[in-house]
């Protein structure tokens, strides 16, 4: 039995047979090794669990605030109580390194159990509502959030806790049932979590896993009340056709293509320094991550000189546990190849690979890409306009910032981006003419991690947000109530309508809004 097997238990197969239809077989990216088996669930089976899901949800919601954040507050303590053994898995999944499952998996999914168990209530609370209108001045206007019921969440292979369970954390605070689709590349970390808060007294039926492939994830959305989406733009698409047969409402966080903008008056080993660790951090492979970077000619020179030499120094290979390597595997074998197409793109067009730039890794199997830092490139090449979601920081010279701004936006996308400047006005001013949902000055990706900020994309990089109010108001359905608690039997308004009283009326309404100023 694997490690990854020891430490989910009885969620898992390791005697299934290659070929079996019915099995996904899991890998270790690092390794090329199955360590699991699990189901493929169909369509059939996915309607059982919405049947289940359905049936138990009143009842999780009659528990109330109080009663949900009971439990998700003791899988807070859960995660705390099993860190090594939530990193373990994520990494025998994943390949990353160890601090990056400890990092942005583990930690994230400690810190988002106990923010929605004390924030959903004062999210979702009723909102007392005034108003200008004198129609309905002295009467009770009240907003609700109520769970919409039935929620789907389809997650990525990158980050199996943070992108994947971690949106169904808002969902059960709320009130509502989900079921989670986890990619077949990473399927292992969303049982071992459920099997977490069975143990933390979450009713059975109430949270599922349907593991599958992309027929899965389809009928998935066929059965559900919402469906929250993470991945690629070109799959995005698709499962928003897919839920507009139903008018299924849809949330999506989709690619990116992230600029980092260094200034001429940038602190020069700071930008340095993030660009190589959130470039390169889980191994490119993160949605929010540095993907192209800008800097003013007068630095470019040293920019690029330090960068070269971190990058170089990275130590690339299979995490065996705290500071043993910088950079991990790939997760994706897919993705693998299109790094490398970009990379061969980029290098045919004129661009040179000063660090890397080759797939592969001396002595291991699995899936492989050196840390790459490519300079020379332009707009012509893949690796400035496509998502490239690997462990590649192409490096570009422009003139002033004027002309970073303009190819920062010249982008489909705009998920991301980040500013380096010491003059802090400056560098917030430029923040916010780039066309990104969330901006960083003088830093990069951690704004995630504010869970109360908001975090979307703007342009082809999705609809919707996560974190903050918005991340679990979307999972509600949102009642507006107005209540006469004082009325007469007849209004001026009411039939039949009378000559002398439409024209006060209109007069009263003119006195009272037609006393602007003109332009």
């Amino acid at each position: 039995m694997t490690s990854a097997e020891q430490a989910i238990g009885t969620s898992v197969d390791s005697t299934v047979p290659n070929g079996d239809a019915s099995q996904i077989a899991v890998e270790n990216p690092a390794t090329g090794e199955v360590i699991a088996h699990v189901p493929v669930l169909d369509a059939d089976a996915v309607a059982a669990m919405a049947a289940r899901g359905r049936a138990v949800q009143p009842a999780w919601n009659a528990l109330g605030f109080e009663g949900r954040a009971r439990v998700l507050s003791r899988m807070q303590k859960w995660m705390t109580d099993n860190a090594e053994r939530v990193i373990q898995v994520v990494m025998s999944e994943t390949g990353k390194a160890y601090e990056d499952a400890q990092l942005a998996d583990w930690s994230y999914g400690v810190a988002a159990f106990g923010f929605w168990a004390k924030n959903a209530e004062p999210y979702l609370a009723d909102e007392k509502v005034s108003t200008a209108s004198p129609f309905v001045k002295g009467k009770k206007l009240v907003l609700r959030h109520t769970p919409l019921g039935l929620i789907g969440v389809i997650g990525p292979w990158n980050y199996p806790v943070t992108n994947s369970f971690g949106d169904c954390i808002p969902a059960l605070a709320a009130g509502n049932a989900v079921i989670l689709k986890p990619s077949e590349i990473t399927p292992l970390t969303s049982l071992l979590l459920l099997e977490g808060l069975h143990e933390c007294g979450l009713p059975e039926g109430v949270m599922q896993v349907a593991t599958g492939y992309g027929d899965t994830g389809a009928a998935l959305v066929d059965q559900v009340d919402m469906i929250m989406f993470t991945g690629s733009t070109a799959t995005g698409k698709r499962v928003m056709a897919k839920a507009a047969e139903t008018l299924t409402p849809v949330s999506l966080e989709l690619g990116g293509k992230d600029p980092m903008l260094v200034l001429a008056d940038a602190d020069v080993d700071r930008a340095a320094n993030l660009a190589v660790q959130y470039g390169m951090f889980n191994g490119g492979q993160t949605c929010i991550s540095i993907e192209r970077v800008y800097v003013e000619e007068p630095v470019y020179d040293e920019f690029v000189a330090k960068v070269t030499a971190k990058a170089a120094a990275l130590r690339h290979g299979v995490s065996t546990g705290p500071g043993s390597v910088d950079v991990g595997s790939m997760t994706f074998p897919k993705q693998v190849d299109i790094v490398e197409r970009h990379v061969d793109d980029a290098i045919a067009k004129g661009a040179r690979a000063v660090v890397g730039g080759k797939r592969g890794h001396d002595g291991q199997g699995g899936y492989w890409f050196e840390p790459t830092v490519l300079v020379d490139v332009d707009h012509t090449m893949e690796c400035m306009t496509e998502e490239t979601f690997g462990p590649t920081l192409p490096i570009m010279k422009v003139a002033d910032a004027e002309e970073a701004i303009r190819l920062a936006n010249d982008s489909p996308y705009g998920l991301a981006a980040s500013v380096f400047s010491k003059d802090v006005a400056k560098g917030e001013a430029v923040a916010r003419r780039l066309e990104a949902g969330a901006v960083c000055v003088n830093d990069a990706l951690i704004n995630y991690l504010a869970l109360e900020l908001p975090m979307g994309g703007a342009k082809a990089s999705g609809l919707g947000t996560r974190h903050g109010k918005g991340g679990i108001r979307k999972f509600c359905q949102h009642q507006s109530i107005l209540v006469t608690r004082f009325a007469l039997k007849d209004e001026p308004q009411m039939y039949p309508y009378r000559k002398g009283v439409t024209k006060g009326l209109q007069k009263a309404i003119r006195f009272m809004y037609g006393r602007g100023k003109r332009g």
